[in-house]
């Protein structure tokens, strides 16, 4: 047989050859290095018999899929640890994740910190052993008898969801066996580099209707030197953790009396927010033509019902009073379908169109209370809501201009290399819970697609993400911790203004339905501070600071010099304050740093009597005693082009 390998080099066997004996036969480093191999593009164990031609890869842990077979080893001897010291815990599962491993566990009580340093040193045990590990498979009947005699009630249940023809497998490392598809190391002596970093809650199979499980997050490395990276990559994860952070620089806060998902939005938060929105809002209508609505908060069923909300999206609403009363109210979810009302208020001729509709709109959503998270989940938020009602020949060029102010917004914020980009479309396989037809929805996804295209924006496909009504070019960004949320998105929907009687009088006098692009410019406020809190790690671009001027008297006897100079720039609409304690100069520069201000403005003597500022900033440390006029220029100029200043130096 011939084995071509990843170099393209062919290695001929007149015999069948496990991946082991061929990574040995190429050399023996390789053999001792190796964990896996891919055969055809498949991962498989070391253990794998070949037995005719086929493409081989020889998988260390230097390799992403050999590095997820180290980890997925890693997590059966973190098993086996938590057995030995809590012999009654019953196993769920194991994976490999991107950043490293978890295993979940039935157990009486939550793991401490002291609980997970105990389970990392016998790891060490374990790994010290160097025991090897042995795959066998039984049938479907005495698998489940097994693992029963075991007291393992999670892995029958996994068990008796397969066939009942079905081969079930098991690895064995020395006496502790745990039901698993592979592929696995050798041994466990191999393994140099991991750590046990966490525990929570999780629910068994992710339904919180069934069992509450301990889930103990871990991660392995091929080396020592890799996991200290990772460790150091983490610790800076934290620092910009904009639940911690956000709260440390007073931006918002969470009270429990008030309820989950319901921050509150702190003044230097607030100043933020404004800046974001009312720039925003003059952008939309003062560049992009579109008028501004206020429309309520919430509405009867009625409305919901003519939408299709109410049928769709009921329980992600918050109802207020009995759904079969005939005065039902709901909060609103979304604006649309009050903004179609501000629309079909006037008569429209094709003339008119595209007729676009905008609104900062505060909404409201039933999330699950496990998706709560800081400001990127809650169930109170505001957006930069727009709807634009437009003839079908319009959609190609306003779905572009809805995607060019989207990446304007993006790029002014110095967003716009992380983020990517999603067609969200139907699931063909679930037809019901969509309007309109197969053709309907082909045709929709192609002008997005088509629009993506002529951006060269790469961007994948998403069966199943769309809206109930048309298709979604969804903008998504992940946080810190890699979780992926939507930030900005565009849809089309050909379908809804039927509902709701929408029309035009076209040149002909005819009525025609018209479509709708429902979109967001810069998406929610909320998310979008937390967004930018992680980005900058709280040192915002000058013009988003809610402090962007502090100035520092030396002493209290240039405290009217100092007055003076904040009036001068907050004339120029400068957000500035004086610290003004009696305090040493040098004690008020560390706080002023630790609040992430952009620009320190020392004053004493001199500068009062020549006019000027020492100016010590975060992008270029000491920037030197400067003319008051010229700062304020400077600074001005700053603010309102947006520029993203690089820090040189650190303050």
């Amino acid at each position: 047989m011939k084995i071509t390998l990843k170099d393209g080099s062919v290695k001929e066997y007149s015999q069948s050859m496990t991946v082991l004996d061929i990574a040995k036969d190429i050399s023996e480093g390789l053999g001792r290095a190796t964990v896996a191999g891919q055969v055809n593009g498949e991962v498989v164990d070391l253990r794998t018999e070949i037995s005719e031609d086929c493409e081989l890869n020889i998988l260390t842990a230097n390799d992403p899929e050999g590095l997820r077979v180290l980890r997925h080893t890693c997590s059966h001897i973190m098993a086996e640890a938590v057995k030995n010291l809590f012999p009654t815990a019953k196993l769920a599962i194991g994976p490999a994740i991107d950043e490293g491993f978890y295993y979940d566990f039935e157990v009486d009580a939550p793991f401490s910190r002291e609980d997970l340093d105990a389970i990392e040193k016998e790891m060490k045990k374990i790994i010290k052993k160097g025991n090897k590990l042995t795959c066998y498979t039984l049938p479907r009947a005495e698998a489940i008898a097994m693992m029963e005699e075991k007291g393992e009630p999670f892995k029958v249940e996994l068990i008796r969801d397969l066939p009942e023809d079905a081969q079930i497998s098991f690895y064995d490392q020395g006496g502790f066996v745990d039901l698993c598809a592979g592929p696995h190391m050798q041994s466990t002596k191999n393994i140099k580099a991991y750590k046990i970093l966490s525990s929570s809650m999780a629910y068994w199979r992710g339904d919180e209707n069934k069992a509450r499980l301990q889930r103990i997050y871990a991660t392995a490395f091929a080396n020592k030197d890799d996991l200290a990276a990772y460790m150091e990559h983490l610790e800076d994860i934290k620092m910009r953790d904009h639940n911690r952070l956000g709260r440390e620089m007073e931006l918002f806060t969470t009270v429990d009396v008030i309820g989950q998902g319901l921050p509150l939005i702190l003044p230097k938060g607030v100043k933020m927010i404004q800046k974001l929105q009312r720039w925003v809002e003059d952008l939309e209508d003062k560049e992009w033509g579109y008028v501004r609505t206020k429309t309520p908060l919430m509405a009867k069923s009625d409305l919901y019902k003519i939408s299709g909300h109410w049928d769709h999206y009921l329980d992600g609403m918050f109802v207020l009073g009995n759904p079969e009363d005939k005065e039902c109210m709901a909060l609103r979810p979304m604006t649309c379908p009050f903004q179609y009302y501000v629309y079909k208020n006037t008569q429209k001729s094709y003339r008119d169109l595209p007729y676009r509709m905008g609104e900062t709109s505060t909404l409201f959503r039933n999330e699950d209370s496990g998706e709560m998270h800081g400001l990127t989940r809650v169930r109170q938020f505001t957006i930069s809501e727009g709807h634009n009602v437009i003839r079908p020949d319009q959609a190609v060029e306003e779905l572009q201009n809805c995607l060019e102010l989207a990446i304007y917004i993006l790029t002014t914020l110095g967003l716009q290399n992380d983020v990517t980009y999603r067609l969200s479309k139907w699931d063909p396989a679930n037809t019901e819970k969509y309007l309109g037809d197969e053709e309907y929805w082909e045709s929709t996804q192609g002008i997005l697609r088509e629009i993506l295209q002529k951006n060269n924006v790469p961007f994948v496909e998403a069966d199943g993400e769309a809206a109930f009504y048309g298709p979604k070019v969804d903008i998504q960004a992940k946080n810190v911790y890699g979780k992926e949320d939507t930030m900005i998105t565009i849809q089309l929907d050909c379908a809804i203004a039927e509902n709701f009687d929408m029309y035009y009088i076209d040149q002909n006098g005819d009525k025609v339905r018209p479509y709708i692009i429902h979109r967001t410019s810069l998406g929610c406020y909320e998310r979008t501070l937390a967004w930018l809190i992680e980005k900058y790690a709280g040192k915002f671009p000058t013009w988003l600071c809610p402090e962007q001027v502090r100035i520092l008297p030396i002493s209290e006897k240039y405290a009217d010099y100092a007055e003076k100079v904040r009036k001068e720039l907050a004339r120029n609409n400068v957000d500035v304050t004086v610290d003004g304690r009696s305090e040493k100069l040098g004690f008020k520069i560390r706080e002023a740093r630790l609040a992430r201000v952009p620009y320190m403005l020392v004053v004493g003597a001199q500068e009062e009597t020549d006019g000027t500022v020492a100016v010590k900033s975060r992008f270029a440390g000491d920037e030197g005693v400067q003319p008051l006029q010229k700062f304020i220029e400077d600074i001005c100029r700053e603010i309102r082009t947006k520029e993203i200043r690089q820090v040189v130096t650190e303050q």
